[in-house]
């Protein structure tokens, strides 16, 4: 049995494919159903590492991005595109998959195209609350759809293909280390903790906001602040010279990028989490921790706002849009979700009510049972 996956190149496309691919082989030796062979297509293997440590074969293809304004690179990646289809077909066709499932984003369109010509099943997944272009394409042929959010249910046509599944999550982020975090970061234990996910490419506005508000933030709490690698030694800097003649200035810790091991701990100890309105809200939901969504504002990423709305209510969260951020706004916002144990409480209980934990066993399954029928 061979089974293709398909995505963007970031880290919201390629983890949730990772966890998917985790219970696909989880099942597989449950059941001893066949040989497994999985196999990821992209112009970039994002993480070849754990490529390797899940027995995931690496294909590369071309793919070319069509940017919503006007730019000569949306002409230059006409001809990547193309020559990213060509190459797709061919290597489809010599692998010859059961099953292509793609995650969404201009990097999935070559193999998905390629799994249409060669009348191969096609399973897709969309984590926003509005479809991309890819995935909406796509699901005109595809067998299932699964969705992160059901707002996204209305945009398909054929409602008999959907599933309401949720987002796929792995396993290691599933379990926050609670009794040793503490420890483990050098943090202390009766202090309540702000957890800052900026992305791991980081997130500008967010980080400097932050920094306005460390001087607030430190008399109350001890924050980890994911800065991204590119942002890292600049604000560490920098906060150091904010906190100077500060008592409290050893509870900021940033940090460049937090491993799955970190943020598990981060996670466990964590009162509250400030993140943008990627794939990290089902991590936050499936932590059951109350969280301050900054979305990408509107003139970036349509998908953002969206995904942040669409979280915010369900009671888990609240969305502070950039243009309102001031670190004194923060701060308030913070005070006030953490002064409360009752409007805290009810934002965890909400987390929780939202998230759907078996998402990737759900769509590991659905790939099994169209791959077998394929096959046989």
């Amino acid at each position: 049995m061979k089974i293709l996956f398909t995505g963007g190149g970031t880290g919201g496309h390629f983890y949730p494919i990772i966890a998917i691919a985790e219970e696909v082989s989880d099942i597989v030796k449950e059941h001893k159903v066949a040989n497994l062979e999985l196999y990821y297509m992209s112009p970039m293997p994002y993480n070849a590492g754990i490529l390797f440590d899940h027995h995931i074969s690496y294909k590369r293809n071309y793919a070319g991005k069509l940017r919503r304004y006007f730019s000569i690179l949306n002409f230059l990646d006409l001809f990547k595109t193309f020559w990213g289809v060509i190459k797709s077909v061919w290597d489809v066709y010599l692998i010859y998959p059961d099953v292509v499932f793609g995650k969404g984003g201009y990097a999935s369109f070559p193999a998905l195209f390629a799994a249409r010509i060669l009348r191969i099943p096609v399973v897709i997944h969309e984590s926003d609350a509005v479809p991309g272009r890819t995935n909406l394409w796509a699901g005109k042929f595809a067998e299932r759809i699964a969705l992160s959010f059901s707002e996204a249910a209305q945009y398909f046509k054929v409602e008999s293909k959907i599933a309401y599944t949720g987002q796929p999550i792995r396993k290691e982020l599933s379990m926050p280390r609670s009794s040793t975090g503490h420890a483990f970061l050098g943090l202390e234990a009766d202090l309540p903790v702000i957890l800052v996910l900026g992305g791991s490419l980081g997130a500008r506005k967010v980080n400097d906001v932050i920094l306005e508000a460390l001087p607030l933030l430190v008399e109350k709490y001890q924050v980890i602040h994911q800065t991204g690698k590119d942002n890292f030694d600049e604000i560490r800097e920098t906060a150091k010279v904010i906190l100077e003649a500060s008592p409290n200035r050893n509870r900021y810790r940033p940090y460049a990028y937090l491993d799955s091991l970190t943020l598990r701990a981060a996670a466990g100890v964590a009162s509250l989490v400030i993140s943008r309105a990627g794939s990290t809200l089902f991590e936050i939901a499936l932590w059951g921790l109350p969280s301050i969504v900054v979305p990408i504002s509107e003139a970036v990423s349509h998908d953002q706002v969206k995904n942040a709305f669409a979280y915010a209510r369900s009671g888990a969260a609240v969305v502070v849009e950039e243009t309102n951020l001031t670190g004194n706004i923060l701060a308030a916002e913070i005070s006030r979700i953490l002064g409360s144990p009752e409007i805290a409480g009810k934002m965890k209980a909400s987390a929780r009510e939202f998230v759907r934990p078996d998402a990737a066993r759900k769509i590991a399954e659905e790939l099994l049972k169209i791959a077998l029928s394929h096959e046989v």
